[in-house]
């Protein structure tokens, strides 16, 4: 029998794009660049804008006390005056008209500060004290009720008001009814006003730097501080992702600054862990496009040999040959979709019905087990009679021969092996529309900092030395199945299970076959 397999060459695998390869720096370096504000606020960093936005908010809250302090000052001032002419209206009022000497009446009026001094009760109203040419009045003033937006008002204007203005106060009487006014030159007022709004600009000044100096340092020594830190961390990653960053303190604080800088600093974990595999993968994807080459070309050469065997006519080369022929189409098969992995598609499973006995029977012998005591690994088959399996034959194979290489890589690390003591099981048994097989060894078991990855490529492998490819090719295989594989727990050494249900049958083709037939 003579076979000729032609074996081309494949493209090896490009290494994914990561810090190793083009990629990465391309991605950064066809980012668009940084947005910033406009104007004079993009030159300021986080601290100049929160000292901006505290002076502003400060100077706005003293805004706020000093222009209702301007308009009570305003109503004091008034005020006095209103109190000084109401003691003067009781002298002029007792006095007998004309009794009271010019000389007199000046001194009342200068101690009041008025101009003139007038008195109303009841329906009389009565001019107490004048000097000899009465100005006219300007504005009025009526101090009996003053509401808080009319002193703010009323203060505004004396500030805005011209000097020399007349203004005619009204408050009330010493005693009874009516009311007393006053006429009073404005412009003593409008400098009182003046100083005292000064004085108290000055002293909010005062205030409003120390006030923003505290907060601004508070602020900074709570957020701006370690937003900074946080900050140089980012740009020292982004930079170069594969060296660490400069630590971080242990942050206590449970607070957003506080869960910020802990989500970045795992998420950096996780990050350059990712970043690290992805090297690791380039590497092995090329690594792995080299080997592929030179094995095929190798079993290109042993599968002449085989041809030449398979001419002799030995009973013993007869019976051993096809065995080393499927071995070699099975070789030469997975040299085939090697690479395949390493782009992420696996083949669609070619699935038909599988008997499931003989299938494990070319695991075992594939393992060479089972053909006497002196393996030193006990195999042990419970395969309900008749079981068929609707699945890929190759692929299935691959998986549970992944699945018994592991067992036995387990168990050779309590060599000597007693077969006794050291089994591999497999059952197999149908549960409705799904096929349960079941692989389990009397080894140590997979250790528990294994198990939360124990089907991912490079992170389940429990043995020094392993890849964790094994378990994550099973798992693919079985996803293209529709089934699936788990780790069973509670179990001596370990189980595991695979589950693949039967395809949907269409009940439409199957008719028209069975018509056709």
């Amino acid at each position: 029998m003579n076979r000729r397999v032609k074996i081309e060459d494949e493209p090896a695998v490009p290494a994914p794009e990561g810090p190793a390869g083009v990629g990465f720096a391309q991605t950064r370096a066809d980012a668009p660049p940084h947005p910033g504000g406009k104007g004079f606020a993009r030159h300021l960093g986080l601290s100049g804008k929160l000292l901006a936005f505290t002076l502003a908010f400060v100077m706005l809250a003293e805004v706020l006390i000093i222009v209702p302090a301007v308009s009570a000052f305003r109503l004091n001032w008034l005020s006095d005056r209103l109190a000084a002419a109401r003691t003067a209206a009781l002298v002029l009022d007792a006095a007998p008209e004309g009794m009271i000497p010019p000389q007199l009446t000046r001194e009342l009026l200068g101690s009041v500060g008025a101009i003139t001094v007038a008195l109303k009760r009841d329906d009389t109203r009565r001019l107490l004290a004048s000097t000899d040419m009465p100005p006219e009045v300007d504005h009025h003033a009526d101090l009996r009720d003053v509401g808080a937006w009319q002193a703010v008002s009323d203060a505004v204007d004396t500030l805005l008001a011209h000097n020399g203005r007349t203004i005619r106060v009204v408050g009330t009487p010493p005693r009874g009814g009516g009311f007393v006014e006053i006429v009073i030159d404005e412009t003593p007022l409008r400098k009182a006003m003046l100083r005292f709004t000064r004085n108290v600009l000055l002293i909010s000044f005062i205030v409003t730097a120390l006030t923003g100096a505290l907060v601004y340092l508070g602020l900074a020594w709570m957020f701006v501080r370690p937003m900074r830190r946080l900050t140089r961390r980012m740009v020292a990653f982004r930079e170069n992702p594969s060296l660490p960053g400069p630590e971080l303190e242990p942050m206590e604080r449970m607070d957003e600054i506080g869960q910020a800088e802990r989500e970045f600093v795992t998420m950096q974990q996780q990050i350059a862990d990712t970043l690290q595999q992805k090297t690791h993968l380039a590497a092995l994807g090329l690594a792995v496009s080299k080997i592929n080459h030179d094995l095929r070309n190798l079993l290109s050469s042993v599968q002449l040999i085989s041809d030449r065997l398979a001419d002799i006519d030995d009973p013993a080369v007869q019976r051993f040959t096809p065995k080393l022929e499927a071995a070699l189409d099975r070789a030469i098969a997975y040299c085939e979709h090697t690479l395949a992995y390493g782009k992420a598609v696996e083949p669609t499973p070619q699935r038909r019905m599988v008997a499931l006995a003989a299938l494990i029977g070319e695991v075992r012998d594939t393992l060479g087990l089972g053909a006497n005591e002196e393996d030193g690994v006990g195999w042990i088959e419970s395969i309900e009679d008749g079981l068929k399996v609707d699945a890929d034959p190759d692929q299935l194979f691959r998986i549970l021969l992944n699945l018994c290489r592991n067992a036995m890589e387990a168990l050779s690390a309590r060599a000597p092996n007693d077969p006794k003591r050291d089994q591999i099981r497999i059952t197999g048994r149908r549960e409705g529309g799904t096929v349960v097989i079941e692989v389990a060894d009397t080894g140590p078991g997979v250790p528990q900092r294994a198990r939360a990855h124990l089907f991912e490529p490079f992170q389940g492998s429990a043995r020094r030395g392993g890849t964790g490819l094994g378990l994550a090719i099973a798992a693919e295989l079985m996803q293209a199945h529709g089934g699936d594989i788990q780790l069973v727990p509670g179990t001596i050494g370990a189980t595991f299970q695979l589950r693949i249900p039967d395809r949907p049958v269409d009940l439409e083709a199957h008719r028209a076959q069975r018509s056709h037939g």
